[in-house]
């Protein structure tokens, strides 16, 4: 292991905020966006992407025409980074404001999946609706010939989560108010395009 590399599995600062493994998947399972990084031709490329964790992998899905995509499908070092905001953390002080939050980085390689494409973008749908899979047509040969997965495996030692949770610090001027603003994303009843009424899995994902 390269000195650059050992420091990149442990937070230099505010050490205490290093989350373990549960945090992890928990911010795996309920954040839906997350951004893969890696290098292509000596230029940093960074790209925003839905995900499902599945087990010990972040699964991930594109065109088979995305160049980078199969850049870090063939074993490119690349990085995944999810963050969630909790709150916004206010003191007496701008120098003092800070936020509740986790977030994590996966680092590793990617490998082109050679299972079941179709279960695959199953899993992934599962994710963001719940349940929609089995309301739907099943993918066709054509669709998954065109369609390219990929899974990071999350493996020890490759990993860093962190979190804040918690009141501002104590204020210079104790009249001064300070607390917390929760944040929290929430679904809007569903916009429809065409049909009579949303299927069950939209219903559903609405009332969370």
């Amino acid at each position: 292991m390269s000195a650059v590399t050992a420091e990149l599995d442990r937070l230099h600062r505010k050490p205490d905020r290093a989350g373990d493994r549960a945090l992890l998947d928990e911010l795996l399972d309920e954040v839906a966006v997350g951004t893969l990084s890696t290098v292509v031709d000596g230029l940093p490329w960074s790209v925003p992407m839905l995900f499902a964790r599945d087990g010990d992998r972040i699964l991930l899905h594109g065109s088979t025409g995305a160049g980078a995509l199969r850049h870090v499908a063939e074993g490119a070092p690349a990085t995944f980074t999810v963050f969630a905001l909790d709150g916004i953390v206010v003191a007496d002080t701008l120098f003092d404001h800070s936020a509740n939050y986790r977030s994590a980085v996966v680092r590793g390689t990617l490998a082109t999946l050679r299972e079941d494409v179709s279960t695959v973008l199953d899993t992934l749908s599962d994710k963001l609706i719940p349940g929609r899979v089995a309301e739907v047509r099943d993918h066709t040969r054509k669709e998954i010939a065109a369609t390219s997965v990929v899974a990071l495996e999350i493996a020890d030692g490759q990993w860093i989560a962190k979190a804040r949770n918690g009141p501002p610090g104590d204020p210079d001027d104790p009249s001064a108010w300070t607390g917390v603003v929760p944040v929290r994303t929430v679904y809007d009843p569903p916009i429809t395009t065409t049909g009579d009424e949303p299927p069950e899995s939209v219903l559903r994902l609405a009332d969370r």
